[in-house]
């Protein structure tokens, strides 16, 4: 790339990295947990305070609520914080999509609240701000991080002489931490009107980007069996626990039958008073895979399962014993695969290609890794869209409470997108689909 002619728009990124880093601190201290709709309300009015003055058409979409089984095993209804959406230029042949979460993992009474910058050696630093510094907090990386370097590039576009030849779209997304089910449909839009897409999700500390991604899927096993007094009428009752335990096993042992493809059990619920036989139980589990005819084979699995245990038979008789332990016991499977895997596409090659050479153009080497990890970036590539979904910050221990975001990855990936973005614009980086 002729890297000078783009070096006066690319210094302004180096001159608001201190801004960027505040930024990144400001947002991080607000709690966006995914379920908690009051701080996900003040997330989106401090991100459309800042990405406002970019010019594009701001909108504010309600999200449909979430179906849920509760711990009684019924499903209700979850209400979902809005999403964000902007776009400028739609007439533009080049069409650019950009996308994040507010959201984190980190819900209102989780103890994980307020950021605090560490130095290399993980030890605090009070609110100094040094070389090789790391902002340890609640999303600083997945994905508030993001969020800042997505708006600095897209800010150095806006500035340069070639931003009227692109149009872009921004989603940036409530619920990208519990499956994106209420903004799928608005991601499945912007895949339709777009040529390819960058997410900005975390890269890994080394700098690397992912590349291949498994799919994921979210499932509930609902188990009902019949109440009686443990001692008097042991006999007369069904216990679901049981019946709940030969059907954790029985799905646990799909795990090391298709290479890449795993299974969790993640949580147990039911029962109460221990002189009372169960009458509910409850299995929430998650599934990976990395192809869609694993995918397939999952689904044929779980239905097989369920339906041999509905017929008062047991799957995994040698680990458990007597069938008997789980007849008269019904059983009902809710949820469903999520992200479909994110397999390498052409189009997604060109795109790698193109950041390779952007990186290249700055000084920063660029690698590939598969991963098992899902994202937003799985959605876009099932509905057609080519996209790289880890153009973020470096950081590390994403999901728990030693999150930290590398901070001089700020101004370094925002860089790296702000090139790409005027290299479409200016016609250097050709994407043949426009």
């Amino acid at each position: 790339m002729q890297t000078e002619t783009y070096l006066p728009y690319l210094s302004r990124i180096r001159e608001q990295e201190r801004e960027m880093i505040q930024l990144t601190f400001d947002w991080s201290a607000i709690n966006s947990g995914s379920y908690h709709t009051e701080g996900l309300a003040r997330m989106i009015e401090a991100l459309d305070e800042r990405f406002h003055w970019l010019g594009g058409q701001s909108e504010r979409l309600d999200l449909p609520p979430m179906a849920s089984v509760n711990a009684r095993g019924e499903i209700e209804e979850i209400a979902l914080g809005q999403a964000l959406r902007i776009r400028k230029r739609p007439e533009a042949k080049l069409q650019i999509f950009l996308g994040g979460h507010m959201d984190t993992v980190f819900g209102r009474d989780h103890p994980f609240q307020m950021p605090r910058y560490l130095n290399a050696d993980g030890n605090p630093l009070g609110n100094e701000w040094g070389e090789n510094m790391r902002l340890n907090g609640p999303g600083a990386a997945d994905l508030k991080g993001g969020l800042v370097v997505m708006l600095k590039a897209l800010e150095v576009l806006e500035a340069s002489p070639w931003a009227e030849r692109v149009g872009w779209e921004i989603l940036i997304n409530p619920d990208e931490e519990i499956g994106s089910i209420g903004s799928a449909p608005l991601l499945a839009e912007a895949a339709k009107r777009c040529h390819l897409g960058l997410v900005y999700e975390p890269s890994l500390p080394d700098g690397t980007l992912v590349s291949s991604r498994k799919g994921s899927g979210n499932f509930t096993l609902v188990a009902r069996g019949r109440a009686a007094h443990a001692g008097r009428e042991h006999h007369l009752g069904r216990n679901a626990i049981a019946g709940l335990a030969a059907a954790t096993l029985a799905i646990g042992a799909l795990n090391g039958q298709r290479e890449g493809v795993t299974i969790n059990p993640g949580k147990i619920e039911g029962g109460g008073a221990v002189n009372v036989v169960p009458d509910l139980a409850i299995l929430r589990f998650n599934v990976r895979m990395p192809s869609r005819d694993d995918q397939a084979w999952l689904a044929m699995e779980l239905a097989r399962i369920v339906e041999t245990l509905n017929q008062g038979k047991n799957p995994c008789l040698e680990a458990i014993g007597d069938g008997a332990l789980i007849s008269d016991i019904s059983y009902e499977l809710h949820g469903g695969f999520t992200r479909p895997p994110k397999e390498i596409s052409e189009g997604i090659r060109r795109l790698q290609a193109a950041i390779e050479c952007c990186g290249a153009a700055i000084g920063t080497a660029i690698s590939w890794q598969a991963t098992g990890g899902c994202c937003d970036g799985n959605n876009l590539a099932a509905h057609g869209l080519p996209n790289i979904d880890t153009l973020g910050v470096r950081g590390a221990h994403i999901h728990c409470d030693r999150e930290y975001a590398l901070l001089d990855s700020l101004a370094e990936r925002a860089k790296l997108s702000a090139l790409l973005l005027m290299g479409f614009a200016s016609g250097e980086i050709v994407w043949p689909h426009a």
